[in-house]
């Protein structure tokens, strides 16, 4: 039986993959159902998604075209586990469907591998699930919904990662992302679901403030007279950090000297303070966080090797906000919130069109610091109306809009339109070519038929449109350009890149 401290069981949905898995999906269903899985329903994948619970897509032959089926059940952010039901699902399949937005692949085949017994696959589905629901139960628990806002997929996965790492290990955690994104929130959050029973206190040290003369001090600590101005014994951050978590904020800052002091502590869990003789112990669990690509610095010879490798036993990436424009909105509404206290000040739809247009180069810092602006001149009980934003964002704003005055509209339609066809069951490939034929057809359309025009507005060569024309008129049955030669479309060994070339 699979248990979880939330108390309630795990649960999934099953999709099948076609309709030759019913019976592989009878016995997946049955088997879980035996070890206290909820399983809400089962369906064809290409009927669209069910609902956000975790997704078993089941499929007994896999063939090259899973990945198609298996990416529009994972769109929205969540879990999928793919099952198959033979050993014929090759290595370079199995990643197809990893970068596909599958959580794992499981072999649901009986018989013997490498000469032993396979272990029983159901088993190691339950305990995935078991672990997937623990995680998810985290995610929505008060403390994670109210300080890490966000239900972006970009943002979710970031989360589930820390929530996994910092739940179920004692691992360092590195954590990378641009500045603003919320990297100090993160190391709270690993702190807070760390399961240490003599956990201490979270100690917080920002390397870029850190004076280099002083950073001995600030690290190890001091005896009294250690150096001019030490009037009295002082404790440093590794004798605070003790039986806690030590966060060090831009890690990437730190001189060679200090990187090598760091390594040793960390090996060793032993240090000396400055002017001392006496060796102390330390036992901490690390988090760093930095905006630079340590692995150039390392390759540059700024940043240690060894010292990566220690604090890089796990990383995470946070996305940067535009990455997670879903988002905008709710993390201002909850600006706002903890600014005025009032929970029910609306947006009108002009603010809010330019919030979730305009550009954060801090990031959630930025989004955050508009909304402080925002909040300082609004008054009275009403939404909040472009009146309310400073004078610079109402020249931003007309800037950010004008150019396009109906880009929202747009991407909204376009939204529906794919929505709308992965709901119908139409896969990746099928989306694309359909979407790349429509833009050609109709852009030749509002050209008046003049192929250079269109060529120029669409960016590509006279001479693809051309051979676009060439296939329309030699197909019998359809409208449409033939598979090899419309644009956008690959050969059936082709890679599947979904663009639309100017070299043609």
């Amino acid at each position: 039986m699979v248990s979880t401290a939330g108390g309630a069981s795990p649960c999934c949905v099953i999709h099948l993959a076609g309709d030759r898995d019913a019976a592989l999906a009878a016995s997946v269903c049955s088997d879980l159902t035996a070890r206290s899985i909820r399983v809400l329903g089962r369906q064809r994948a290409r009927d669209g998604p069910a609902s956000h619970t975790v997704r078993l897509c089941v499929c007994v032959e896999p063939g090259d075209d899973l990945p198609e089926v298996v990416a529009p059940l994972a769109a929205d952010g969540a879990r999928v586990l793919v099952i198959v039901g033979s050993d014929d699902c090759r290595t370079e399949l199995v990643w197809r469907l990893m970068a596909s937005g599958a959580g794992d692949v499981v072999n649901w085949s009986c018989g013997r591998v490498d000469g032993r017994p396979r272990p029983d696959p159901g088993a190691a589905v339950a305990a995935r699930l078991a672990r997937w629901h623990e995680v998810d139960r985290h995610l929505g628990s008060p403390v994670v919904k109210r300080q890490l806002v966000g239900r972006s997929p970009a943002w979710q996965f970031a989360l589930r990662q820390v929530v996994e790492i910092a739940s179920f290990t004692g691992l360092s955690l590195l954590v990378l992302g641009e500045s603003g994104t919320g990297k100090e929130l993160v190391a709270r959050l690993l702190h807070h679901l760390d399961p240490r029973p003599d956990k201490r206190d979270l100690i917080v040290v920002d390397c870029t403030t850190v004076v280099s003369t002083l950073s001995g001090s600030e690290f190890f600590g001091h005896e009294k007279g250690a150096f001019t101005g030490a009037a009295g014994t002082r404790d440093g951050a590794f004798a605070a950090a003790d039986h806690g978590t030590l966060f060090l904020d831009e890690v990437g800052e730190l001189p060679p000297p200090m990187q090598a002091e760091l390594l040793r502590v960390v090996q060793e869990g032993t240090y000396k303070r400055v002017g001392g003789d006496v060796w102390r112990s330390t036992n901490f669990r690390l988090v760093c966080a930095t905006n630079r690509d340590l692995e150039a610095e390392v390759a540059t010879g700024r940043f240690r090797l060894d010292l990566y490798h220690r604090i890089a036993a796990s990383r995470v990436v946070l996305p940067p906000l535009r990455d997670r424009r879903d988002d905008v909105l709710d993390l201002f509404q909850h600006f706002l919130v903890e600014t005025t206290g009032k929970s029910d000040l609306s947006l009108d739809p002009a603010v809010a069109a330019l919030l979730r247009h305009r550009d954060y180069p801090g990031n959630v810092r930025d989004l955050r610091q508009l909304a402080l602006r925002i909040a300082a001149r609004h008054v009275g009980p009403g939404p909040i109306t472009p009146g309310d934003l400073p004078d610079e964002e109402r020249t931003a704003g007309l800037r950010t809009l004008s150019g396009d005055p109906d880009r929202e509209a747009t991407d909204e339609l376009l939204e529906e339109a794919v929505r709308a066809a992965v709901s119908a069951g139409r896969g990746y490939r099928e989306i694309r070519d359909a979407a790349a034929d429509m833009a050609v057809r109709l852009t030749v359309r509002m050209c008046g038929d003049d192929l250079q025009e269109a060529a120029g507005r669409l960016g590509v060569t006279d001479r693809m449109l051309q051979k676009w024309r060439a296939a329309a008129r030699s197909s019998a049955s359809s409208t449409a350009p033939d598979h090899e030669s419309a644009p956008g479309r690959e050969s059936s060994a082709g890679t599947g890149s979904p663009r639309v070339g100017r070299n043609g």
